[in-house]
């Protein structure tokens, strides 16, 4: 068995300065305007370069090279930044264009990759609980994204539950208690650390289906220092749930951190080996300059991006939406 990692636990006001539940309403300006100032340092690190290329510039090979090297730079990905590329060749080949043109035309073919894996998470709480299995490596947010779901389905009128999964981490298990308390859903912890997830799960599973839970939301362990023992973990908290309901987990969240860049990919390619992730959360892109990884992880895998977020409040976490994230990420309007 994996031994413990030591982690700091962090006080309460490291989760959020007050209770979800008080969070002040939404800065003016709304989502859009979070979202584009969350993206800046993405923002500055892929325009600083357009600007740099393209001040009334025929758009010829040399200029195409330079542009996708620029994209790939800004952690596009090669295949997207390959693609984009091609885009413009065909369009605007051989003309003169200006850096303006080009931003507004790369969010135009940026919009074009993300629309397709825009899918919110909808829940068949028809299924009393719907199941969502949040997967990750440490550190990515997985315990904040579950507490920042949980309160916008308390504010939906819906009854969740937390399921402190990554029993090793008295960090995570602890979070989420006070997560749990803030937000009013139905704790569940381990009995005693590294107790089994699954049977944890299992239990939780059974309760949250006797007291008539619309959402369940279970935390995991995501030590890939031991990737078997990991992925055993995983494949067993499934099997035994399905003891339960035989349909779960309905859904399998990865939450992936922006700031790593494209190690994103090579996580992606780690729990789809594990577990059938069902859809990704991106996380922390307010701390990042590599917001084009989610180019990169639409083109690549085509996996539904349901929510992304950028900052510690609730509503700072939200539905992925293309054109905006395109537009916000080449700092348009």
């Amino acid at each position: 068995m994996p031994e413990p990692i030591p982690v700091e636990i962090p006080p309460p006001t490291a989760l959020a300065a007050d209770p979800p539940a008080d969070d002040p309403a939404p800065a003016k300006g709304g989502w859009f305007s979070r979202l584009k100032a969350g993206l800046a340092r993405s923002t500055a690190k892929l325009t600083d370069s357009v600007t740099g290329l393209f001040t009334k510039r025929k758009l010829d090979d040399a200029a195409l090279e330079e542009l996708e090297e620029t994209l790939i730079a800004a952690d596009l990905g090669v295949a997207a930044s390959r693609r984009i590329v091609e885009g413009f060749r065909r369009t605007r080949f051989g003309k003169e264009v200006s850096d303006e043109e080009v931003k507004a035309t790369l969010a135009e073919e940026i919009a074009a990759i993300l629309a397709p894996v825009a899918q919110p998470m909808t829940l068949d709480t028809a299924r009393a609980p719907h199941v969502v299995l949040v997967v990750g490596v440490n550190g990515t947010g997985k315990t904040t994204t579950i507490a920042k779901l949980g309160k916008q389905y308390r504010d939906q009128g819906l009854k969740a539950g937390f399921v402190a999964g990554d029993t090793f981490r008295a960090a995570a298990v602890e979070q989420l208690q006070v997560w749990a308390d803030r937000t009013g859903a139905r704790f569940f912890p381990p009995a005693k650390p590294g107790a089994d997830a699954a049977g944890l799960a299992f239990d939780a599973l059974t309760t949250a289906k006797q007291e008539g839970l619309d959402v369940l939301l279970v935390d995991t362990a995501g030590r890939l220092h031991n990737k078997s023992a990991l992925m055993e973990e995983l494949r067993k908290v499934i099997r035994v749930i399905r003891r339960v309901d035989e349909t779960a987990p309905h859904s399998v969240l990865l939450v992936l951190d922006a700031t790593t860049g494209q190690n994103a990919v090579q996580q992606v390619k780690v729990f789809k080996e594990m577990v059938d992730v069902t859809g990704l959360a991106v996380t922390k892109l307010d701390g990042s300059a590599k917001g084009g990884i989610v180019v990169a992880l639409a083109q690549d895998f085509g996996l539904p991006v349901h929510v992304v977020g950028v900052g510690e409040k609730a509503e700072d976490l939200r539905p992925f939406e293309a054109r905006d994230f395109a537009r916000g990420l080449l700092g348009l309007d």
